[in-house]
């Protein structure tokens, strides 16, 4: 049985109010709170989402703090790996940072400054069945292959899920011949609802949303966690020594990923429900604050270490 006064104290919501599933979610979320914080110093790489997590969505650009905290992660020697929806050509840059690899379009193309790590396509069978199927329904699509995105339409829903990363939809007069290239993933304006008719037909390829009037469509055996998983074998890094910061149901399998998946303040419910922590929200400086606090943490146990030793040699 749950304990009302402790959903009440920690959410201000009345239990009264919620149903069953629902207290169990406001369960899980709480505790995870106040479980206790995991050890950076093992920590030899860090995967970030982008558009929720670096950078808020209200915004187009990180923050001061955001991006101190990823200079000081990498000054002690992290690998640090954008995973992302996006292109690699809608990639941002930040000053005074260097990412070590790159985990485009929710892991279906890798790659570093050396080149290529991982790439996974959608069969042309299915390409051609979901452009089919978005027009029997109205809507435009987008192909993305590693050097553009081009469209045969578009429709508010697919201009402003471009806007998030700062582009403008390109509707190409040579998009059958695009259709014809290695596509990794369909970007397309879609509701819940209109999955199934998206999907009818397509063998080998599955949506994945972290908005909800719009989605990727990727290899079914695809996705940003495993990616990481490859990028992970690649580097020679254990699951243990990983971390990673998400926002949407598209970081699930991210978090899941690696040793610890830290959801952000912002983060939907289902990720929070999966993650091993939870820290502050991007527009609070969430990864900021999450570094800092562990920093004060393994300097505290330094101190306490420097005391027991003064302590002994005292005696």
């Amino acid at each position: 049985m749950y304990d009302q006064n402790f959903i009440l104290y920690h959410t201000g919501i009345s239990i009264f109010s919620l149903n069953c599933a629902e207290i169990e979610q406001f369960s899980c979320i709480i505790r995870k709170h106040k479980r206790k914080k995991k050890d950076m110093k093992d920590i030899k790489i860090i995967f970030f989402d982008i558009d929720g997590t670096l950078i808020a969505m209200d915004k187009d650009t990180i923050s001061d703090k955001t991006l101190e905290a990823l200079k000081r992660l990498q000054a002690n020697g992290i690998k640090l790996c954008l995973a992302t929806g996006r292109g690699p050509m809608l990639v941002p840059h930040f000053d005074g940072v260097e990412f070590d690899a790159f985990l485009t379009y929710n892991g279906s193309y890798c790659y570093d400054h050396e080149g290529t790590l991982y790439r996974n396509c959608i069969p042309s069978k299915d390409i051609e069945t979901i452009v089919n199927n978005a027009v029997k329904i109205g809507r435009p699509v987008a192909l993305a292959t590693k050097d553009r995105m081009a469209a045969n339409g578009k429709d508010q829903d697919l201009i402003d899920y471009y806007a998030f990363g700062n582009a403008e939809v390109e509707v190409a007069k040579d998009f059958e011949e695009v259709k014809k290239e290695t596509v990794y993933q369909v970007l397309m304006g879609a509701r819940k609802e209109e999955y199934q008719d998206i999907l009818k037909g397509v063998q080998a390829a599955e949506i994945t949303a972290w908005w909800n009037r719009a989605v990727d469509i990727i290899p079914i055996n695809a996705g940003k966690g495993i990616g990481i998983e490859k990028v992970l074998k690649y580097y020679g890094i254990e699951k243990s020594q990983s971390m990673a910061f998400g926002d949407g149901n598209n970081d699930i399998e991210m978090l899941k990923a690696v040793g610890n998946g830290i959801a952000m303040g912002n983060a939907s419910d289902d990720l929070k429900a999966v993650a091993d922590e939870i820290c502050g929200d991007v527009s609070e400086d969430g990864i900021y604050q999450y570094c800092l606090e562990n920093e004060r943490r393994s300097l505290g146990r330094i101190h306490r270490r420097r005391e027991e030793l003064e302590w002994w040699d005292d005696g």
